[in-house]
């Protein structure tokens, strides 16, 4: 991701569709999405990437705490126009990036309980729900429950290569 991205990322990510399953609900700022951006180009522990088909942008996926052999965390959101099985092209390129060219040991992330869509695509992908943090966000006047999952290099190598 370049800055020459951020008006397009900052209109996918404020989109109602996208904007409901994130941890930080309300609508960002361009100024917010600055300093996010700044922040996160000279952290060399998190790397931003947008996703393309054919040199067209549909989706971002982030890492962060990245490290030799890490556990790191991810995120992602498709583009809210993102043509159908953009999320399972999106999912096996940031796999393959993160555990054949990072050589990262562990990718874990978090799915607000209720996301259905997103625990299918973990689980699709071949990652396990590792637990539950019980109340651990609060959103729209409620606490709610985040769903941890993993999935280990050796588990996703076995399946690659099937």
């Amino acid at each position: 991701m370049q800055a020459t991205d951020l008006d397009m990322v900052l209109a996918w990510r404020n989109h109602p569709d996208v904007r409901q399953h994130m941890l930080t609900q309300h609508v960002i700022t361009l100024d917010e999405h600055r300093q996010w951006f700044e922040r996160s180009l000279h952290n060399p522990q998190r790397k931003i990437m947008l996703v393309e088909n054919q040199g067209l942008p549909f989706g971002l996926v982030h890492f962060t705490g990245i490290a030799p052999q890490a556990s790191v965390d991810w995120g992602f959101y498709l583009a809210p126009d993102a043509a159908k099985g953009s999320g399972r092209a999106l999912g096996q390129s940031a796999l393959s990036f993160a555990f054949e060219q990072m050589q990262m040991h562990k990718l874990c992330g978090q799915v607000l309980e209720g996301n259905a869509a997103s625990v299918r695509f973990h689980e699709r992908l071949g990652f396990s729900l590792e637990g539950r943090l019980r109340a651990q966000v609060f959103i729209a006047s409620q606490y709610r429950d985040l769903l941890c999952f993993g999935l280990l290099r050796s588990e996703w190598l076995k399946t690659s290569l099937t």
